[in-house]
């Protein structure tokens, strides 16, 4: 009776103080703190309210067709990352099955990507915050491993260069500044159907390029550039040259979706010079973010002084990353997909976005107005722009700010150097952007092309209000 006793003045007391009522209360009723932190605590419902509701301004996720992030994921998937958010994946000596399971993660994308496994070892890679960060890391290799053969030549390490396609994604840009390199582009080509001319690459490379760029899934329009050729064209310069100069995938949004599509696609580690790949697995791995994940194609390739070893929180710990302490849960996510859908889920997954796509394509096509950058579509996104010939006073960047009206995000930016002039729009079509929200999308574009070009017709007349006596 003591405990029935105590919860019922408990009760009384929250009545009493209107605590009970979420909006009654009085830690609602006056400004939350904003820019310094208040004396006084409040309770736990009140402080979750404010934050709550401050968050229904943002965007709805699942209509944010700008990011490539994945914004849905299975209830079962979200429970167990509810439940592994507070172990810190660096700590594998107090959470070491948290550390086994990244590292299968490992193994299976090694093998995904046609790795070299070595006899008594796993496959060389690691987890990382997202694939910018796996990006860096790459990096950092190509540039040790550069700098060490040419100490051992006698020659100048100081001028290292790294040449990349126009159309790169802006991680590599900080890692050229951050690591104090030259960063030699390759320019998209109108001429070339808006892409980078993957031939001209070698005439940019010198005995200082640390390594070469390949981009499976660009930004920009989502072009799987031909890291097969690319191959070739290295294989043929190193040769001629003496050079040893690698090349690193940039796979972060196209990873997921070659070997699920297009099994047969040479663009991985089956190829002579590729080295190293960053892979995303909250883009089309299908994982909330963030993870990445930096493989390379074998031991060898990732230079044993960038390996770090730490005891200090119990056992030797080797790490090899730029941040230290993170959440385990998104692993757990990207082991529990690999389980959970297996190939052929994944391959169902992306085809179904796919055909999402290819009905955008051709709804844009059929249109008067829009018209895709190039057809040649290898991964869940679009990208199109307004006809040559047309001048009606308004742009993408119009269309896309009025979509916003609908709660679409619809982004609109220029294309790389040497084509800055063309703008266009793109849509990427995520698990869970169905048929019947592209038909939604299609509908609201062509109610704010109507309302842009001022024509009334072409939008449904609303009804004149009725007056209603009651």
């Amino acid at each position: 009776m003591l405990h029935k006793r105590t919860t019922d003045q408990n009760i009384q007391d929250a009545l009493e103080q209107g605590d009970s009522l979420v909006f009654g209360s009085s830690g609602l009723s006056r400004p939350a703190p904003k820019y310094t932190m208040p004396q006084d605590e409040m309770l736990p419902r009140q402080a979750y309210q404010i934050v709550h509701d401050e968050l229904m301004l943002d965007g709805n996720s699942r209509l944010n067709l700008a990011t490539f992030v994945t914004t849905w994921i299975e209830p079962e998937a979200r429970d167990l990352m509810n439940e592994t958010f507070d172990k810190n994946m660096i700590d594998k000596d107090e959470y070491p099955q948290t550390a086994e399971i990244e590292m299968r993660c490992v193994n299976i994308l090694s093998n995904l990507f046609h790795g070299k496994s070595e006899e008594g070892r796993e496959a060389c890679g690691c987890s990382t915050i997202g694939s910018s960060e796996a990006a860096m890391l790459c990096g950092m290799a190509m540039k040790w491993n550069w700098r060490k053969k040419r100490q051992a030549q006698g020659k100048d390490t100081g001028r290292p260069n790294f040449v990349v396609p126009a159309d790169v994604q802006v991680c590599w840009e900080k890692f050229c500044v951050y690591w104090d390199i030259e960063m030699r582009e390759v320019p998209m080509r109108k001429e070339n159907g808006f892409r980078v001319n993957l031939r001209e690459i070698p005439d940019h490379c010198d005995e200082n390029t640390i390594g070469v760029l390949g981009i499976l899934g660009t930004t920009y329009t989502g072009e799987f550039q031909d890291i097969n050729l690319l191959d070739s064209l290295m294989e043929e310069y190193n040769a001629s040259t003496g050079y040893d100069i690698p090349v690193h995938v940039d796979a972060a949004s196209g990873g997921f979706v070659a070997p699920f599509l297009y099994p047969d696609l040479e663009w991985d580690f089956r190829l002579k010079w590729v080295k190293s790949i960053n892979v995303s697995g909250h883009k089309f791995g299908l994982v909330a973010p963030g993870v990445g994940w930096a493989l390379w194609k074998n031991w060898s390739e990732l230079p044993e002084e960038l390996i770090f070893h730490v005891n200090y929180l119990g056992g030797d710990m080797p790490t090899f990353a730029l941040n230290f302490s993170r959440p385990g849960s998104q692993v757990i996510a990207q082991y529990y997909n690999f389980i959970r859908l297996g190939f052929d889920g994944y391959r169902k997954i992306h085809q179904a976005c796919m055909d999402v796509v290819f009905k955008l394509r051709d709804l844009v096509a059929q249109s008067e107005i829009g018209e895709v950058v190039f057809d040649d579509i290898k991964m869940p996104l679009l990208a199109f722009k307004l006809r040559d010939d047309f001048n009606r006073g308004y742009s993408v960047y119009d269309i896309s700010y009025k979509l916003r009206a609908y709660g679409w995000q619809v982004p609109a930016y220029t294309l790389a150097e040497a084509c800055k002039d063309v703008s266009i729009l793109r849509v990427v079509a995520k698990e869970g952007f169905t048929y019947d929200l592209a038909a939604l999308l299609v509908k609201h574009v062509r109610e704010v092309i109507a309302d842009l070009e001022g024509n009334a017709q072409k939008r449904e007349t609303p009804a004149e209000p009725q007056t209603r006596i009651c």
